[in-house]
């Protein structure tokens, strides 16, 4: 039985008798996290992580919603229909639990009005109280706007945009954080075994951590020092290098996790997921070699569908976590992440002298503007003037 109450602390906490089709649900939230000492998942206390929550326990099929509740709204078909039109946009998982939260938030708000019958004026209205009450970022406050808007545009058929007063929050423009090498080379130091693996891939390759986590075997070449990226972010593909020195450590961790996949073979077991609809036309495909995951996870993972067992990449907050921990460890200051790595192998390349159109490629941007706020190293700004202070 699954169980959600508050605490002191100002959290949810979930407990669940062990399942692994709901942990695999759990661990799809964002903000969630594991506490050894109850044995139970932490959440945040807020409206947006429990509709996160519940959205992902009515889309798993691990929770139903009560007949009285359906007989009281229309919601949920407008929303079932909202979803099943993102996945025909080809939207990413993620950006689909995002806006289906969204909607679903936004049409709670609104008196158990009927999607059709709200416009401009309503959605004004919950986008400012977001700002003011909630006080959501501006990258928040647009990512709500643009699930509302998909839900118009796409689904009811109509654009409430037309006049152009819809509340659009301004991005503030912020400089990326950056390490120098030297910080780069002091975290690097203090991970170890596949950890310092990804990390390095990030750092040396450019990829985005959800990147790295899904690179599959066949995505890495080394005879011509390639790393392909399929479906990457926004649904593109792209090819970036592959550094020399990786190569040894990389092929050492391959020959280990295809010493796994052996064994699990052997078990009955060693089958992963395939993206789209693979696995229905190569049915055996994904218990072949160059399909499994570079970094899988630890345990077996069972499949909710097919109830075949096989394993799952590794998850993102166990790679963030070990890069937290170094950059404490290293003593460094910034307000640094594993996205930071990114940033720093554009900055470096720009400081090498690279093209930055390369770099573009590399990176995977579809516009050179995205790509220019790490032109800030070419006018180093401050840091190219002395101070008088120096020369009394």
């Amino acid at each position: 039985m699954l169980s959600i109450r508050g605490n002191q602390q100002g959290s949810l906490v979930i407990k669940f008798p062990f399942d692994t089709d709901l942990i695999q649900s759990i661990k799809m939230l964002d903000d969630r996290s594991w506490s050894p000492s109850t044995k139970s998942w932490i959440i945040p206390d807020t409206q947006e992580s429990l509709d996160a929550l519940l959205t992902i326990l009515y889309q798993s099929g691990l929770c139903q919603i009560a007949e009285p509740i359906l007989a009281d709204t229309n919601h949920e078909s407008i929303i079932a229909l909202y979803q099943s039109t993102l996945i025909a946009h080809h939207y990413s998982p993620r950006t689909i639990q995002s806006y289906v939260t969204w909607v679903r938030r936004f049409l709670r708000s609104q008196d158990n009005k009927t999607a059709e019958l709200l416009g401009m004026i309503e959605v004004n209205a919950w986008l400012t109280n977001l700002a003011v009450n909630a006080k959501v970022s501006s990258s928040t406050q647009n990512q709500a706007l643009a699930a509302i808007l998909f839900l118009y545009r796409k689904v009811i058929g109509r654009n409430i945009d037309e006049t152009g007063e819809i509340v659009r929050a301004r991005k503030p423009s912020r400089r990326p954080i950056v390490m120098s090498r030297e910080e780069v080379r002091a975290v690097l130091a203090n991970l170890s075994g596949d950890r310092w693996i990804m990390a390095s891939l990030m750092y040396g390759t450019g990829l985005r951590l959800m990147e790295c986590l899904q690179l599959r075997v066949q995505d890495i070449d080394f005879a011509c020092n390639e790393i392909h990226i399929l479906n990457g972010k926004g649904a593109k593909d792209r090819v970036t290098m592959l550094p020399e020195s990786l190569k040894p450590a990389l092929k050492q961790h391959l020959a280990k996790v295809q010493e796994i996949h052996k064994k699990d073979k052997a078990e009955g077991w060693g089958r992963v997921q395939l993206p789209n609809v693979l696995s229905a036309k190569y049915p055996n495909a994904s218990s072949e070699w160059i399909w499994q995951w570079v970094f899988p996870q630890e345990r077996r993972w069972t499949n909710p569908e097919s109830k075949k067992q096989g394993r799952h990449h590794i998850d993102p907050s166990i790679v963030q976590r070990s890069v937290h921990e170094a950059i404490l460890r290293a003593g460094i200051t910034k307000h640094a992440s594993c996205h930071t790595l990114r940033h720093s192998f554009a900055t470096h390349l720009l400081e090498a002298g690279s093209d930055i159109r390369t770099i573009q490629e590399l990176l995977g941007h579809s516009d050179l503007k995205t790509t220019m706020i790490y032109t800030h190293v070419l006018n180093r700004g401050p840091n190219g003037v002395r101070s008088p202070m120096d020369k009394l």
